[in-house]
């Protein structure tokens, strides 16, 4: 049996890096560095999202926080704060949770990697996603995991393929009906 995600989120790490529940007060700042970066925000996945993640104010920042923790409580997805060990401050988010629908993406963990752009690098993307990718199938309860890179990702997509991670042919339908492609999959 896995745990349960949804009763408290699970603190995981590796040398580098460290993930953890989000902050409200203590990661805004950092997080703030993050969507306000206009050479990362392109490579955010905002499929069936309300809004993009565009911000430039503490206060839009602390509303996505906030917005974020209300979804954790109806256990709609996780999000954690990454953390480098060595600066101590927030580099991004990671969002995870079991995907069910009526696509090819059912029974998948669907994972949103949220990076400051100068941490945008396959080395760092490894190292993270080395940290969550293990324990998903026990904190997600799914088959496969998919996660979105756009073909500007470059860095991003080396890293996923180095992972084991395959471009879809599918496209994953969002809630309205809308196609969305460049997803890459693999057995967890």
């Amino acid at each position: 049996m896995g745990i349960d995600v949804y009763e408290q989120i699970p603190v995981m790490e590796s040398e580098k890096f460290l993930l953890r529940e989000i902050e409200d007060d203590g990661d805004a700042e950092d997080l703030l560095k993050v969507y306000s970066d206009k050479d990362a925000v392109p490579l955010f996945n905002s499929d069936n999202c309300v809004n993009g993640f565009y911000y430039t104010s503490i206060e839009k920042m602390k509303d996505t926080i906030a917005f974020w923790k209300r979804e954790y409580q109806s256990r709609y997805y996780v999000r954690w704060a990454i953390i480098d060990k060595n600066a101590n401050c927030a580099i991004g988010t990671i969002e995870l949770f079991n995907r069910r629908a009526k696509d090819y993406f059912n029974n998948c963990g669907l994972l949103r990697l949220d990076l400051r752009s100068d941490y945008e690098k396959q080395d760092a993307i490894e190292n993270i996603l080395g940290i969550i990718i293990p324990k998903t199938r026990d904190m997600f309860a799914c088959e496969m995991i998919a996660t979105k890179a756009v073909s500007i990702a470059q860095e991003r997509i080396q890293a996923l393929e180095y992972m084991g991670f395959c471009l879809s042919e599918e496209a994953l339908i969002g809630y309205d009906g809308t196609k969305y492609n460049s997803y890459y999959v693999r057995e967890v």
